[in-house]
């Protein structure tokens, strides 16, 4: 499904921020060059942006730029794995997934030593999916299989995990980013997470220190 767009103009005056911040924050990298786009209109060429998405964005920016420095945000909003790892210790310590995830993880994963950012982005997925109640531990363990074995062909792309059920039978798909499904009337799409979405809240959990209890 195609998002609906904003015009600038309308941006600008919706949000408060100026042109020159717009652009600044455009070549810092806090927004994306895709998200700027150029149509045709009564009055010649006007710049128009996905709408949900950049006020989403614009948002995240202003309440954390005095925290956090452009460069640093810019690291956040990117897509791109870092070079971060963990112990299972410090994870816990600092609250990224409960502790109970991270067994069940070890129980279906076999490792030791440090968990690197892209591991810790597959626990944390499977935290927040169970966590949230939607699905069942059956689920996370095959969620968890489904990430372990695609993910890096699916990493570098803009893909989202998705769950889905009928009559009681559950799969897990990986399918490019803002893909439209189309199901027969049994199916019922459950959860729907987009790897960049996940990968930016971890990032900020970890330069934030961990989740709030």
């Amino acid at each position: 499904m195609t998002e609906p767009l904003i015009s600038k103009k309308e941006l600008l005056d919706l949000t408060g921020i100026s042109y020159g911040q717009l652009y600044r924050w455009k070549r810092k990298n806090l927004i994306p060059e895709e998200w700027f786009i150029r149509k045709s209109s009564f009055t010649g060429q006007e710049t128009f942006f996905p709408k949900a998405s950049i006020l989403s964005r614009i948002d995240k920016i202003l309440n954390m730029k005095d925290e956090l420095s452009l460069d640093a945000l810019a690291d956040v909003f990117s897509p791109q794995l870092t070079e971060i790892s963990l112990s299972a210790g410090a994870i816990i310590e600092r609250n990224i997934v409960a502790s109970s995830t991270l067994e069940l993880y070890l129980t279906i994963v076999s490792h030791e030593g440090n968990f690197p950012f892209d591991q810790m982005l597959r626990i944390f997925i499977l935290h927040k999916l169970l966590h949230s109640g939607m699905i069942s531990l059956q689920e996370g363990t095959m969620i968890i299989e489904t990430l372990e074995s695609h993910f890096f062909t699916c990493s570098e792309g803009k893909y989202e995990l998705v769950l889905t059920r009928k009559m009681g039978v559950s799969m897990c798909l990986l399918v490019p980013q803002n893909q439209e499904i189309y199901f027969d009337n049994l199916i019922k799409e459950v959860v729907r997470i987009p790897f960049a979405e996940a990968t930016e809240e971890l990032k900020l959990l970890l330069n934030e220190g961990g989740r709030e209890e």
